[in-house]
């Protein structure tokens, strides 16, 4: 499949400078970490929550959990897991489970965790489980700059 056509065209149309790495097939963000040999904590997933009127994207490193009490304490309202249905809905170009963590691509509410404001490099998925998208810190946090920051990875 690789890179999903709605997160190129926002990468693109933003001018976003980044590279694609391909790797072999995997099932979850922290494999992909991995696979690839690239660090846990530079690897932006994107996890989608169902919250009061809609949905909101979680944007933590692969080797973290997201803290839901801290969004639900920002949002002053409940949040869960969002059901496959929804995030087919939501991301109709990417494959179940590898969400790219851009919510301004596809828009969505979201946080991102803190622990990106200091990494060099960032990674995301692609919208496939075999393509890795990568970009500088700077570029990341650039797309980054309207989306809600808090130490939301546990």
């Amino acid at each position: 499949m690789g890179i999903a056509l709605t997160l190129q065209e926002y990468l693109d149309d933003h001018h976003v400078p980044y590279d694609v790495m391909l790797h072999k097939r995997t099932h979850c963000a922290f494999d992909t970490a991995r696979a690839t040999h690239v660090p846990g904590e530079r690897i932006a997933k994107g996890v989608v929550l169902t919250r009061e009127g809609g949905f909101v994207i979680a944007v933590v490193p692969a080797t973290a959990r997201v803290r839901l009490d801290v969004i639900e304490r920002a949002l002053h309202c409940r949040v869960d897991l969002a059901t496959e249905e929804e995030i087919s809905e939501l991301f109709p170009d990417c494959d179940l489970g590898a969400v790219p963590p851009v919510p301004e691509a596809y828009p969505v509410d979201a946080f991102v965790d803190e622990s990106f404001d200091t990494q060099p490099d960032i990674y995301l998925e692609g919208g496939d489980h075999r393509s890795l998208v990568h970009m500088s810190g700077e570029a990341f946090r650039s797309i980054m700059q309207d989306v809600r920051r808090a130490r939301i990875a546990a």
